[in-house]
């Protein structure tokens, strides 16, 4: 029998690792991207790599890639991953993606399980090892006759404490719309028995200070609905349920004032054409007066604020034109951003995860606070934290699906610890490690 094969859907900022992981161990693999030179430089002339083009608006260019391959990894957006999941069911391919599974993702799950397959979704960093050290926990808390009475997550891509040196302290090392667009997401969570929530657009409003042990300080905000992961975690009793967001100091009020201009607006198609980014500024900031001070007086600041210097400083004055044909708001933005915020050579980026546990132990009398958490580093010159962290696990869960080690079938997250137990203790060889703390307390 021949090496099993991989078709990988993008060649994007976090696909490396993967694609040389897979090679590295004997896969075959097809990189499909719509600029080739990326997907070639993934494969770096390795004999087992082929790249191809691939345009997802024409998904039926996708089935004769799939009827080659025995697996397909889809890095596209997330919106797409439905489209190819529905192929993936016609050709009788398994699928591994790093992204949430939608309920349209879901929906395919009774089919997917009756033709045998794995959709296997969010098995990247976030979502992905943060199931996994979580639910590590969570069972062998539970194994042990204790109960989880509450839980908050933590996690956030940055530039390191020496890379952090621009206006609005970020640095992008994966595509800046989808952390553009997450931004203004509602979220909703339980904390202390409480039904709290955030509504859409306000996020960068309603932040916290969280103390990460060695690491630092860090803005919080929180993640979508995270009361929605009690059931999937088993831990439906709990009275804080709260998975969110980190960012360096002073992020948040800076990126507040993009949102308040309404720059973070993905709905509202505009033509491009002969637009500077003067231009869509002044869009945003309708009025009489000189364009700065027009955004001054939307933001309620001085026209020589710290805020509109850093927009000065990204650009958002300038009489550039915007390199697009047409798009929303965030589009425009997402392009400056990532021509004017990224990682300069042997910079490092920096992932940092927190888990916090109150477990209790009534048998006990005791309870327990149990903190996990990983930092890890960007390697200077060579592949970024952000691309190790969200790949590599896809990338082991590739491997153990190909070799038959899991033989779930349906849509699934990595939960499970057929899944995680192996993922993890693969990774810990890889250097990426979640560690654990504990304090005991009476209950």
């Amino acid at each position: 029998m021949g090496a099993k094969k991989v078709l990988i859907l993008g060649a994007g900022l976090v696909a490396r690792p993967m694609v040389r992981y897979l090679l590295e161990r004997g896969f075959e693999v097809i990189v499909a991207s719509r600029t080739v030179s990326r997907a070639e430089a993934l494969i770096d002339g390795h004999p087992a790599g082929r790249a191809v083009a691939f345009q997802v608006e024409q998904i039926e260019a996708l089935d004769p890639l799939l009827a080659e391959v025995d697996l397909a990894v889809s890095l596209l957006p997330a919106h797409r991953h439905v489209e190819v999941a529905r192929r993936c069911l016609a050709l009788q391919r398994h699928l591994v993606t790093t992204s949430y599974v939608s309920p349209a993702m879901g929906d395919l799950g009774d089919q997917a399980a009756a033709a045998g397959l794995l959709f296997l979704n969010e098995c990247g960093l976030d979502p992905g090892i943060d199931h996994m050290s979580a639910m590590q926990v969570i069972d062998r808390v539970k194994a042990d006759g204790g109960r989880i009475a509450g839980f908050t997550s933590w996690c956030g891509g940055l530039p390191a404490a020496e890379a952090n040196d621009n206006p609005w302290h970020y640095k992008f090392s994966w595509a800046p719309r989808g952390v553009l667009v997450a931004a203004t997401n509602p979220a909703a969570w339980l904390e202390d028995g409480q039904q709290r929530s955030i509504p859409a657009g306000q996020l960068f409003r309603n932040f916290r200070h969280v103390e990460v042990p060695g690491a630092g300080r860090y803005e919080a905000y929180p993640n979508r609905d995270s009361a929605s992961y009690m059931p999937i975690y088993g831990i439906e009793g709990t009275r804080t349920m709260l998975r969110g967001t980190l960012r360096h100091l002073g992020h948040c009020a800076r990126w507040e004032c993009l949102v308040k201009l309404g720059l973070f607006d993905a709905t509202t198609e505009l033509d491009f054409a002969g637009m500077t980014y003067a231009d869509l500024l002044a869009r945003q900031a309708p009025g009489e007066g000189e364009l700065v001070a027009r955004v001054a007086r939307a933001l309620g600041q001085e026209p020589g604020s710290a805020d509109l210097e850093a927009m000065r400083w990204l650009g958002l004055f300038d009489a550039t034109p915007i390199p697009l044909a047409r798009g929303a708001a965030v589009d425009a933005l997402a392009d400056l951003m990532q021509r004017k915020m990224p990682f300069a050579p042997g910079e490092r980026d920096l992932i940092v995860l927190k888990h916090e546990f109150l477990a209790e132990f009534p048998a006990k009398g005791i309870q327990e606070k149990i903190t996990a958490t990983m930092v890890d580093y960007g390697i200077p010159g060579g592949d970024s934290a952000m691309a190790r962290t969200v790949s590599l696990p896809a990338a082991i869960a590739v491997r153990m699906i190909l070799a038959g080690e899991l033989s779930l079938t349906g849509v699934h997250r990595p939960i499970l610890p057929e899944i995680y137990e192996p993922l993890l203790a693969e990774l810990k060889t890889l250097a990426i490690e979640v560690r654990e703390a504990s304090e005991t307390l009476p209950l």
